[in-house]
Formats: structure tokens, sequence, C-alpha cells
């Protein structure tokens, strides 16, 4: 009995240890995020600025247009919701980095040389689909959306946007385009751990453009020209996740080629 008490203990200590050590990571992360938060917070009015400015330049003939609140606290806590947007997106770097620090040490070398491109990855494509949200499609929606502006019927029509809708409209555009310019990677880690392969995928094209169609118009607002702005960069990424599957196949078949060795005869 003594010897099954011994083995249960130690295999709870490195349980314990693990757990330990993820309690620190994620003490870390929340750090990160708080000093992201305070930073963010200290700088929310330029922030604010930033990202008005795609509304503020969609008004035709430089009109003045102008964000209104309707509740006493809503500003107050739009500035607290910008502040932890942009706090997270500040800490993000730290954050990644303690997640890859906790798995790392139970990964194998050839495993961590395989994951690490897709970590690099990941920050850059989603900061291509916040780019292209922020500088091309926000401005091109928010001039549609105020095209409806003028008189119907004797009435006139004006926009005054909530400040708070505006802005949970704006982190939409961002978290939309930037979480789903992340299919490449996505794609790219079923396939290398064997769930998909690129025959697969080139079979169900027609199912996948179905479905980047249906994401598009779930995520953005209801005009075309948005869908089609994420549709189509979605589409070329399948695309182009397909050629990298296609090179490493490429790359995989050469290096599982293994030259003949010749064999001299036996001496009598």
């Amino acid at each position: 009995m003594a010897f099954e008490i011994k083995d249960i203990d130690d295999t709870q200590a490195p349980l314990l240890d693990h757990l330990i050590e993820l309690r620190g990571r994620l003490m870390r992360c929340i750090g990160a995020l708080a000093v992201g938060f305070a930073i963010s917070l200290y700088f929310v009015d330029d922030i604010l600025g930033m990202l008005v400015r795609p509304l503020r330049d969609a008004y035709p003939n430089g009109e003045a247009g102008k964000l209104v609140y309707t509740k006493l606290y809503e500003a107050f806590f739009v500035e607290l919701k910008v502040a932890l947007f942009a706090g997270f997106l500040l800490s993000f770097p730290v954050i990644a980095n303690q997640l890859w620090a906790f798995v790392a040490p139970g990964l194998y070398a050839k495993e961590k040389k395989a994951f690490l491109p897709f970590l690099l990855a990941t920050p850059v494509l989603f900061s291509a689909g916040a780019a292209l949200a922020y500088f091309v499609v926000m401005p091109t929606a928010f001039h549609w959306m105020l095209g409806f502006q003028g008189a119907r019927g004797g009435m006139q029509i004006e926009a005054l946007p909530n400040v708070g809708d505006y802005l949970g409209l704006v982190m939409q555009f961002i978290l939309a385009f930037g979480i789903s310019f992340l299919l490449p990677v996505l794609l790219l880690l079923l396939n290398r751990a064997g769930i998909v392969s690129r025959t697969q995928l080139a079979e169900a094209r027609r199912y996948v453009i179905v479905g980047i169609t249906v994401l598009a118009a779930v995520l953005t607002p209801p005009d075309v020209g948005s869908q089609l702005m994420l549709a189509v960069p979605l589409w070329l990424l399948f695309e182009g996740s397909l050629v990298v599957m296609w090179f490493g196949e490429k790359r995989a078949a050469r290096e599982a080629q293994v030259p003949a060795v010749v064999t001299e005869p036996e001496l009598p």
C-alpha cells in the first residue's frame, strides 16, 4: 500500500508543477494585458480619433459629422471598451510568447520547427486583415451607408450614429477581417496534422467558396461591396494555402526518397 501511495504522489508532482507554471504564465498574461490597458487608456483619445477617421473621411463634400450618445455613462464605458480592445492587441505578443513557452517544452524539436512558422504567421495575417478592414473596407462601407442621407417625402434624413454602436461596428470589422485572414493557418495546421489533405480540399472547393460567401455575409454589413471585400481575399488565401500544401508535398516526397545502397558481392 505504501508503494502504491508513493506512485500516486510521484504522478501528482509533475501535474502540480505544470499547474503552478500555468498559473504563473497566466498571471504574466494578465499583467501584460493590464499594462496594455493602462497605456491604451492614457492614449484613449488618440485611439478614438484614429478609429473615427474612416467615418469622418466618408462624409461627402467635407461635411462635419458627429457621434452622439444617449446615456450619460455610455461615453465612459465606450472608452473603457476601446482601451481594453487596444490593450489586448498591444499585449498579444507577450500573451502569445507565454503560451508558446508553456507548450514548447512538451514538443519535439521537429514539432517546434513545424509549429513555429504558424505562430509567426498569425500576427502578420491578422494585421493584414485588420489593415484591409481599416483602410479599404470601412471607408467604402461608411460612404455607402451615408449615401442614404437626404430628403424623402419632404423630410430630412440625417445620419446620427451612436458612439457605442459605431465603435462596436469598427471592432466587428477589425476582428472579422483579422480572424478570417487566419484561414491559411487553420488549413495548414489541419493538413500538417493529417486531418485533411490538399486533394480533399481541392475537391471540396465549391463548398468552401459557398462557406466563404456565407461567412462574409454574416460577418460584414449587408452591403455587397463589404461582403466581396472579405470573400475575395479569403478565396485567394484558400487557393494560396493549396499552393503551399503542394510545395510541402513535393518537399516531403523528395525527402522520402532514400538512395539505393549498392552492396558488393561477398568474396568466396
